[in-house]
């Protein structure tokens, strides 16, 4: 099979051929038909992810495909199931193994692409709107980077849980896209984001994945009572938060990362995933991929999530 593989951190990876390795008693071998790219892809090549596993590795974090063969504990999956997998690394590739436990069917409606783009980043904002923030409706959401790959699940969950949604990216064209997955408000990255959400009202719940001066408006710019989610750091700088501010304004920053959920409270993330997957087929979301790449091109998959010029998922089909 073609993998492809990071041998050196801060170096070019390769596109290698490898033998897909057999599956164990609770796993299952995968024919992988499409694999979502991911902010943490780009930090997995530079060897600061905080789950970069030892060298040499393949990333590629969600894949959908059909199942090949099943271990000898596995028994509530047969080969030619559709399946979606969570599995953190070893998805750019034509092949690959993993822990069935992390498996969840694929309804016949939703395409291998979408099931691969909707579990990291729907996952991700389902869960940190709605089992960590407890986001109710009529409250207001800000949510920055609002185009990216879980920017706009945020947009889209939020309007679904019934908040009022405030959009925050760069360029209007980003930004219709933000609008299109149901914004109620557009600032534009060159705006003053404090004044622009304080002349809004303010926000109640912030869904951060830029970090960095973003952060810092948008921390300034929540309601007394509101509660932060920093999601990610696309900017590249890691906000500090000031203790005291949280005290006067009786806020709460509450931090959320998907590959710890899975590990710890893995019943939450497969209970998410489902309800993800009903609202898909009920029609109720419905994920923006705005690049299909092959496997060859994976380098520049990765390069449209750096420059931050995608919308949406950016998917490999191996």
């Amino acid at each position: 099979m073609l993998a492809y593989r990071i041998n050196e951190f801060d170096a070019p990876p390769s596109l290698e051929t490898l033998d897909c390795p057999e599956p164990g008693p609770d796993q299952i071998k995968i024919r992988i038909r499409a694999c979502g790219l991911n902010f943490a892809d780009l930090l997995l090549q530079k060897g600061t992810y905080q789950d970069t596993p030892p060298l040499p590795f393949t990333p590629g974090l969600e894949v959908a495909g059909e199942v090949i063969t099943c271990g000898t504990k596995v028994r509530n999956l047969t080969q030619g199931d559709r399946i979606a997998v969570f599995c953190g690394q070893g998805g750019l590739a034509q092949e690959g193994v993993f822990d069935a436990n992390r498996a969840v069917r694929i309804p016949d409606s939703m395409s291998f692409e979408d099931a691969a783009a909707l579990q990291v980043a729907y996952g991700t904002s389902h869960v940190a709107l709605d089992h960590c923030a407890g986001l109710q409706p009529g409250e207001t959401l800000l949510v920055t980077g609002a185009a990216g790959g879980v920017g706009l699940t945020a947009v889209e969950i939020g309007k679904l849980m019934g908040a009022r949604v405030i959009a925050h990216a760069r360029g209007a064209g980003k930004l219709e896209v933000a609008r299109a997955a149901g914004a109620d408000h557009l600032i534009e990255d060159a705006q003053d984001l404090r004044l622009a959400v304080k002349e809004l009202g303010g926000a109640d719940v912030v869904y951060d994945a830029v970090g960095g001066d973003v952060w810092k408006a948008a921390f300034r710019a929540t309601n007394p009572g509101g509660r932060l989610l920093p999601i990610g750091f696309a900017s590249g700088e890691v906000p500090q938060i000031p203790a005291n501010h949280l005290l006067v304004k009786n806020l709460t920053v509450i931090g959320f990362y998907i590959g710890g959920y899975m590990k710890s409270h893995p019943e939450v993330m497969r209970s998410s995933i489902a309800t993800l997957m009903e609202w898909h087929s009920e029609g109720r979301i419905h994920p923006h991929i705005s690049h299909v790449l092959p496997l060859d091109r994976v380098t520049e998959g990765l390069e449209l999530l750096r420059s931050r010029t995608s919308t949406g998922k950016v998917v490999i089909t191996p």
